[in-house]
């Protein structure tokens, strides 16, 4: 199973669009949204693309109460982090990497996805990390995203 895995999209609809054609183009199944949405209306543009997600508020996320109720018809969106369960893998989901050095060492994860720092980064080791970097392109002027395939455990960067 392939998953498209996207963080800090900061309301950037035509790199957001971009980052859904990518993952519809290379077969995921699901994608895995790292916080900072920002306004509720960047889930239609999800909605447009059908690919069910799974995501965390983000600090720049204020509108929680409309992005839960906008994300029920193709994901969800939780307060982070969550834990979730696909293909058989166990994979932690967060905006802010607080918990990051703890959960590397717990040996209990396949995958830990965070964003914030705006800042692609994929690590193999003790564990699969990754960060997708920023869709937006604000801070880095270098948008990224990433695309995990779980039976492999392997992950590339993608430049949009």
């Amino acid at each position: 199973m392939k998953i498209g895995i996207l963080s800090d999209t900061h309301d950037h609809l035509p790199n957001l669009k971009k980052a859904l054609a990518i993952f519809k183009s290379e077969g995921c199944e699901k994608i895995l949204h790292a916080g900072d949405f920002v306004s509720p209306f960047v889930i239609n543009v999800f909605k447009q693309f059908g690919i069910p997600f799974s995501g965390v508020f983000g600090n720049n996320d204020g509108e929680w109460i409309f992005l839960l109720k906008l994300a029920e018809a193709i994901g969800e969106i939780r307060k982070g982090p969550i834990e979730l369960s696909l293909d058989s893998r166990k994979i932690a989901l967060m905006h802010e990497p607080v918990y990051l050095s703890a959960l590397k060492q717990a040996n209990y994860f396949d995958l830990i996805v965070y964003g914030h720092s705006h800042q692609a980064i994929i690590e193999t080791s003790p564990v699969l990390v990754i960060n997708p970097g920023e869709a937006c392109g604000y801070l880095s002027e270098k948008p990224t995203v990433a695309i995990c395939d779980l039976k492999t455990l392997t992950a590339n960067l993608i430049k949009l």
